[in-house]
């Protein structure tokens, strides 16, 4: 193998599309991923990879640094792919120090440990960390996140990330570590967990729930859809100018309230229920507590330099992913009931 790649959280929903893609693209090189298995990951998103031969799992909490330790020695990793984070802002509302402690202190332990086994070679090695547009807080009508974008992030999520981004940088600058950095909007996609706003909508939409829509539903957000983001983590990763960082979006802004709409009509269609159907189950809640207006990416940096650019439009994107969850009954009710935790104990145990 060419190559060992450490790619945490990759159970998760980012995670599992980036690893399909580097076990399936790169057969020289080996893959571990490694994943907590808390609420969000599930080894079932990746079960159609799991008895290839250059992919390994590895059951850990990147917090753990004696265990972090014992993973770098065992495997001699060359790369890291760092996805695993706490990622719902309400969550981090409710509960902020389960984010300081994964987001910010599990990076610091996953630093520490590339930066003492690469220590007498860097040349080849990569950290790759992969953050949010979220840490640069809150946009205007106008304007556009770019690279040089001044931080502000506005919840404990972004706050946790944000930190985690600045303690990569001042890796790179303070002992040369080979870092590079992306920061994202929103992704949707397959395999998400029904917590985050499109997979929570298609459920109730589906079971004829309401659909719960913060304030008025005028916020803005730059949805990316997660094989677009995978194809540019695979780019950054191999060709990436260490020390640098990059916006990777979806140029598909969006209230998500005209999403919502979207979807309605595309649920409506699927579902072969009258037009207009599924609007009616939608339900406006109280805002959530430091709710940022809008975010926007400006990808010109990594269209240039790199060559990517978004492959799939909103409206595309949006009628895959409905099928697919519509597809996958099975998965969804596993996630939703927990029993997909028994999908890893079955596996774990059968190796």
């Amino acid at each position: 193998m060419s190559k060992t790649i450490l790619v945490t959280g990759g159970a998760g929903f980012i995670g599992s599309h980036v690893i399909r893609r580097l076990v399936q693209r790169y057969p020289h090189y080996r893959i571990v991923n490694l994943d907590a298995l808390t609420y969000a990951g599930n080894l079932e998103n990746l079960s159609d990879i799991d008895d290839l031969p250059n992919y390994l799992f590895e059951k850990g909490d990147i917090r753990d640094e004696a265990f972090i330790e014992k993973l770098f020695e065992k495997h001699q990793f060359t790369d890291v792919i760092h996805l695993a984070a706490e990622s719902h802002v309400d969550r981090s509302i409710s509960n902020p120090l389960e984010f300081i402690q994964t987001n910010i202190v599990g990076t610091m332990v996953l630093l520490n440990a590339a930066r003492k086994f690469w220590a007498s070679n860097m040349d080849g090695k990569r950290f790759y960390h992969i953050s949010t547009d979220e840490v640069y807080g809150s946009l205007g009508e106008d304007g556009l996140f770019t690279e040089e974008t001044a931080y502000d992030p506005r919840s404990p999520y972004s706050a946790s990330k944000a930190s985690s981004d600045h303690l990569v940088r001042a890796y790179f600058h303070t002992y040369h570590l080979p870092v590079v950095i992306t920061n994202c909007s929103n992704n949707y996609g397959p395999n998400q967990f029904p917590e985050k706003l499109i997979p929570l909508s298609i459920n109730n939409i589906k079971n004829e729930k309401p659909i719960p829509i913060y304030g008025k539903g005028e916020n803005i957000r730059d949805w990316l859809y997660v094989e677009d983001h995978a194809s540019a983590i695979d780019l950054v990763f191999h060709e990436g100018k260490l020390g640098d960082t990059y916006n990777i979006g979806g140029n598909n802004e969006w209230k998500n309230i005209d999403l919502i709409r979207v979807l309605c009509r595309v649920m409506d269609a699927e579902l072969g229920r009258p037009e207009g159907s599924s609007e009616k189950l939608i339900t406006f809640v109280k805002d959530r507590a430091g709710h940022d207006m809008r975010y926007a990416i400006d990808s010109g940096k990594i269209q240039r330099e790199l060559g990517w650019s978004p492959s799939v439009q909103f409206e595309e994107g949006i009628e895959k992913t409905v099928r697919w969850y519509l597809s996958n009954e099975t998965w969804l009710n596993n996630i939703i009931s927990g029993a997909y935790e028994k999908y890893y104990s079955d596996q774990y145990h059968k190796r």
